[in-house]
């Protein structure tokens, strides 16, 4: 479960430190991309040197850093990280996180993640017991953050009690434990369509349109993360893949995406057309470049096969078909009119009118139709959380 993942380590100064040691090479082990956020005091208990041998990344120690790579570094490592890890987090860490402080690189860190946190507390048993330190833990468990037991033992102060970090297996343990639960779609297939299609008009030169495919491949990524196999049919685009349950199937062309859909709709549970197809090819595409000369050139187009509706048609009741709508104006009936005519479930409708939605944006601001009347708008936010939004909207309505 851990294979691929990238997982975001926060270490706090407690002499359990060292044990972050084995729980980078654990996670490495087992094929995870590891990156390190630390406290200022994190570094009197573990060498810097060690933690960015060990995960092959620079450690992210300070906020304003001369060799951070962004000004913005800890928005970027919580952007990147699909999961946070903070062992072990002291009752100083804790407290910080509780209350919202962030004057360090690691506490201002986890004010910037927005999915899954789990936290090892390590401290003396008095601390640990104490009931700030227990009301802070009480509350963060209530926001949604997982915690992950202290364990009762010898601890480095000479007493004994609780406070001891977990073993780093069982804090290994403990997360693919939760990741399991999380596969709801494991056993299913989903087919995603990405990207433009691009129509030859001569060697050189093509009709396309300016989809990056973003939107897609977030979809794609957000469905492997819960387990599916995915067929990410996909056109030109200069994105890369992380999960190793997608299975990516490049074409160019509109027709090209026709076949592939043909090959592997049949199979899918969840089929989800994200994909900017061309609605038209060139009749003829020269063979050789076309030369530059004086009057006007004609090209004859040709439609091509509306995938969307041809899959409407051959999808079976144990089937869900998604289609995606960009409209620039009528966007409501436009969309309504593509659902019920498609025969689809539902429909994600965006339009080009909305700042920072549509082609290229990382972020989009989407609304969702579906066939029973159903209405649901969402904010803008980065595509990544839409593709989330989107996947548990089909959870939903299996």
């Amino acid at each position: 479960m851990l294979n691929a993942k990238k997982i975001l380590l926060g270490i706090s100064g407690g002499i359990a430190a060292y044990k972050s040691a084995y729980l980078i090479r654990m996670f490495v082990k087992a094929g995870a991309e590891v990156k390190v956020v630390v406290t200022p005091n994190a570094l009197q208990f573990i060498g810097k040197v060690t933690l960015e041998t060990l995960s092959k990344n620079k450690v992210y120690d300070h906020v304003f850093a001369e060799q951070n790579d962004y000004s913005t570094e800890h928005i970027a490592l919580t952007d990147w990280a699909d999961i946070f890890v903070i062992a072990p987090a002291t009752a100083n860490i804790i407290g910080k996180f509780a209350n919202g402080i962030a004057d360090d690189a690691l506490s201002t860190s986890f004010l910037a993640f927005n999915k899954e946190i789990f936290i090892a507390p390590a401290m003396n048993t008095k601390m640990f017991d104490h009931y700030s330190v227990q009301l802070n833990m009480a509350y963060l468990e209530a926001k949604g953050v997982h915690f992950i037991n202290s364990t009762t033992g010898d601890l480095a102060c000479g007493y004994e009690g609780n406070g001891r970090m977990e073993e780093p297996e069982k804090i290994i343990k403990y997360i693919e434990s939760f990741l399991e639960s999380k596969a709801v779609l494991r056993g299913k297939h989903v087919m995603i369509t990405a990207g433009p299609t691009y129509e030859a008009i001569d060697p050189v030169r093509f009709i396309g349109n300016h989809s990056s495919g973003k939107m897609g491949f977030a979809l794609a990524e957000a469905a492997a993360e819960l387990g599916a196999h995915v067929t990410l049919i996909c056109g030109p685009v200069a994105i890369s893949t992380h999960n190793p349950l997608i299975e990516r199937i490049n074409i160019v062309t509109a027709n090209e995406m026709h076949l592939a859909c043909k090959q592997f709709y049949k199979n899918a549970d969840i089929i989800i057309m994200a994909a900017a197809v061309a609605d038209y090819t060139i009749s003829k595409p020269a063979e050789k470049k076309i030369k530059k000369s004086k009057g006007n050139t004609t090209l004859e187009l040709t439609p091509t096969t509306d995938i969307l509706a041809e899959l409407g048609k051959l999808k079976t009741k144990k089937q869900i078909l998604i289609g995606f709508a960009l409209e620039t104006n009528n966007e409501t009936d436009n969309a309504l009119k593509k659902l019920h005519n498609k025969n689809l479930d539902f429909i994600v409708l965006n339009s080009l009118k909305d700042k920072g939605a549509g082609f290229a944006h990382d972020t989009n601001k989407v609304s969702i139709f579906d066939k029973k009347g159903k209405v649901q708008h969402f904010d803008k936010k980065p595509k990544t959380e839409i593709a989330r939004d989107i996947i548990n909207y089909v959870l939903n309505i299996q």
